[in-house]
């Protein structure tokens, strides 16, 4: 396919950038009433796009089994197209604070660095990208804090935009990551920065982004953004789903900025994308196979579930044990070897992630979905409404 097919008008009120939240009222004891918002990852809209039969639901539906017209499916409605023995396969990565701003020796310039790994530990080396990137050169030294103790030397040019460093902090390496860290902020993408410069709402990384930004299972630390998908999923959802008898994977691939590249040529054939870590063990192959064998459905919780398991998948449709890396591009056609269900956000033009969810769901039927959730005003982005795709 061509990357031109993949182009469309996002109106820039339409990228979320806070998540869902509900309003909600108390009546205090002099008969007043307070107003306040909280914060309902699992309350974002739902949008369900049939593979088979090419359709798809909005809204709720009544006693009779008609559509509610206005009454929009919510995140928690996912549930109802489960039965027991369905297995969900969670990506369970979690999101360090990647994103510093330091000094430059001499010049004291301003420097975003955004780390996107850890190289070595005992040396303190990180591949990292910096901005502005043409006044950092080899032997420059970057400070991070007023006391002048975290310091990094640049020792390499990787890309551009991308520099080896290595931290000049001599201590436990624990105790060094855990000071990196606290100078650390929440990666928040770009478009989400630049929505809330435009929208009437707090600006910048606000302090509950380290929570909301992060998935409720998250626990192997290694991603620079989110597992969107997955930030949809709330404790009491995911508790909801073990009443209701539905079985939980974990896999992990630790997401990367691939996805955020913009590609530079039109035939799709030739995109490279970056290598990204991942792992699948024993448990989840042992869950996930169960549910094959059995004839259940399995649904893959997010883009970076499906490039993970597609990559460890047998010719036999079984899930193989996998620790290593993966540079998966997944864009229509694709004959996939295992999920025969996904759940998505609402993706950016032309994005790798909408590739791969047009390759799940069928390019014209997703691209209509596309076009009606702007027609609704559906949100788009990690912190936007989700789409479920089923196979019927």
């Amino acid at each position: 396919m061509k990357l031109s097919q993949f182009r469309f008008k996002l109106p820039e009120e339409l990228i979320a950038p806070y998540p869902h939240t509900s309003k909600h009222e108390i009546k205090r004891a002099d008969g007043t009433v307070a107003t306040f918002n909280v914060t309902r990852r699992d309350e974002c809209r739902l949008m369900v796009l049939h593979r088979q039969s090419e359709t798809i639901e909005l809204y709720k539906k009544d006693e009779k089994g008609q559509p509610i017209e206005g009454q929009y499916l919510d995140f928690r409605n996912i549930i109802d197209y489960f039965d027991e023995g369905d297995t969900f396969v969670f990506n369970d990565t979690k999101v360090f604070p990647a994103r510093l701003y330091g000094t430059k020796e001499k010049t004291d310039a301003k420097i975003e660095v955004f780390l996107l790994r850890e190289l070595n530990e005992d040396m303190r080396l990180w591949d990292v990208l910096v901005e502005p990137a043409r006044k950092i050169r080899i032997g420059n030294k970057l400070f991070f804090d007023e006391s002048g103790t975290m310091v990094a030397e640049v020792i390499d040019n990787t890309t551009s935009r991308g520099r080896t460093l290595r931290f000049l902090y001599d201590c436990p390496h624990d105790e060094f990551k855990n000071e990196l860290f606290q100078l650390g902020e929440t990666p928040l993408p770009h478009y989400i920065l630049e929505a809330r410069e435009k929208a009437e709402v707090p600006k910048g990384v606000q302090p509950e982004d380290a929570e909301n930004f992060q998935t409720v299972f998250a626990r192997n630390e290694g991603a620079v953004t989110a597992p969107a998908a997955g930030l949809h999923f709330s404790r009491e959802l995911m508790k909801l789903m073990e009443l209701h008898g539905l079985e939980s994977a974990f896999i992990t691939l630790h997401c990367s900025l691939s996805n955020f590249h913009d590609i530079e040529v039109e035939d799709l054939t030739k995109h490279k994308m970056d290598s990204e870590r991942m792992k699948i063990d024993s448990e989840a192959c042992r869950i996930v196979n169960k549910a094959r064998q059995e004839g259940k459905h399995i649904c893959s919780v997010g883009t970076s579930v499906l490039k993970a398991t597609e990559t460890a998948v047998g010719t036999d449709g079984m899930l193989k044990e996998y620790d290593g890396w993966t540079n998966k591009f997944i864009f229509p056609k694709y004959d996939f070897g295992l999920s025969d269900s996904m759940i998505a956000n609402f993706y950016h033009p032309m994005s790798t992630l909408l590739m791969a969810t047009a390759a799940f769901g069928g390019y014209e039927l997703v691209m209509k979905a596309y076009d009606m959730a702007i027609e609704h005003g559906f949100k788009f982005g990690c912190y936007g409404d989700a789409m479920l795709i089923v196979n019927d």
